[in-house]
């Protein structure tokens, strides 16, 4: 078995490190690039979401390096993520790819039919096996998580904001040519480290910005045009109100009670909107409001093409901007965005939320 999966933000380096450290051949995605969004484009319906687009790219090229085996998860409720296994498994069979699909859904199949792709695909044989084997997982995706969010803060902090890139470019770099968790570890506490010896500005507040939607468009950075990069450059301290970890605490570590931020998330939007849309729809109107009362001075929503769930939530938050004096974004993604245009609205809203600012302190 040779596995591959969909390469959504920093998972990969988790998933890579963890299915090894398994004794797992693991074969990830290459990076997102534009080849693998007109690959994903050619071969997939014209009006499907964009994250859909993407992984069937993400899944041509890493059969093409000899994967045979995709793992996914599944989703049920009015989103189309609880199809793509099989839209995909459509596309890749009319390809002629000759490849498994291993899906992870306990709502959807059930424990049993779930515990058995697990340890199918984790090569162990008893359940304590696989909470040992997760725990390795879980402590991967915070370690890759804190990377992205430390980066970010010394991004906006930073006297020369370059040199955050330089380093994070050169750890993603070195993500291929490590083996395992252990290699995996060293490399990132070395980013840590590197990260925190850069020199900062004294005594600068900088603008904070939410950015909330769709979980794919928050995490990938090819999809969405590395807005957390661009921002911090801009001297803008980005907060994501979905990332691996919070997803994998609220659905895994936490369940089925959930996280606390995220039920605060659920009661907060339960006045504009009582019931599940779908996708992270509800959570997308629930952050707008978090992110207002921690005193942050505007959100940005992401949002793929034709994405139904967000589409609502793109109508409520309007509300909720209007209730709170609070200012909202919304940037619509899909193949055919222009960086261009995409960079003019995020200075044009970072230079509204600064003269804001100044009105206020001005009384």
């Amino acid at each position: 078995m040779k596995i591959t999966f969909p390469h959504m933000g920093n998972v990969y380096i988790a998933g890579k490190a963890f299915f090894e450290e398994l004794g797992q051949e693991v074969i990830p995605p290459p990076i997102c690039n534009r080849r693998t969004l007109e690959l994903g484009t050619k071969y997939s319906s014209e009006t499907i979401c964009l994250p859909l687009k993407i992984t069937v790219g993400n899944f041509i090229e890493s059969i093409e390096k000899g994967a045979d085996t995709i793992l996914l998860t599944g989703s049920c409720g009015p989103c189309r993520f609880g199809y793509y296994s099989i839209l995909e498994g459509n596309i890749l069979k009319d390809l002629g790819y000759d490849v498994e699909f291993i899906v992870f859904d306990p709502i959807g199949e059930g424990w049993k039919p779930l515990r058995d792709n697990l340890l199918r695909t984790f090569k162990l044989s008893k359940t304590k096996d696989l909470i040992f084997a997760g725990k390795i997982g879980w402590e991967l995706i915070k370690k890759a998580d804190y990377i992205t969010e430390l980066s970010n803060e010394k991004r906006a902090y930073a006297v020369n904001s370059k040199e955050v890139d330089y380093i994070i470019d050169n750890y993603f770099n070195s993500i291929y040519n490590t083996f395992g968790e252990r290699e995996m570890m060293d490399l990132m506490n070395t980013t840590i480290k590197k990260l925190n010896q850069i020199k900062l500005k004294e005594s600068f507040n900088p603008i904070r910005i939410g950015i909330i939607g769709e979980i794919y468009t928050i995490i990938e950075p090819f999809v969405n045009l590395e807005i957390e990069r661009k921002l911090g450059h801009m001297g803008v301290l980005v907060e994501k109100s979905l990332t691996p970890t919070k997803w994998v605490e609220h659905h895994v570590v936490k369940f089925p009670f959930g996280s606390k931020t995220e039920n605060e998330k659920y009661k907060l939007a339960k006045p504009y909107l009582k019931t599940l849309v779908g996708g992270h729809g509800r959570e997308t109107v629930g952050s707008a409001i978090y992110y207002a009362n921690r005193g942050f001075d505007g959100v940005i929503q992401l949002l793929p093409l034709n994405c139904m769930p967000e589409i609502v939530a793109k109508s409520i938050i309007t509300s909720v901007s209007r209730d709170l004096d609070f200012p909202v974004m919304t940037l619509v993604l899909d193949e055919m965005t222009g960086e261009a245009g995409f960079i003019t609205r995020l200075e044009a809203f970072v230079d509204l939320l600064e003269r804001r600012r100044e009105e206020i302190l001005i009384g």
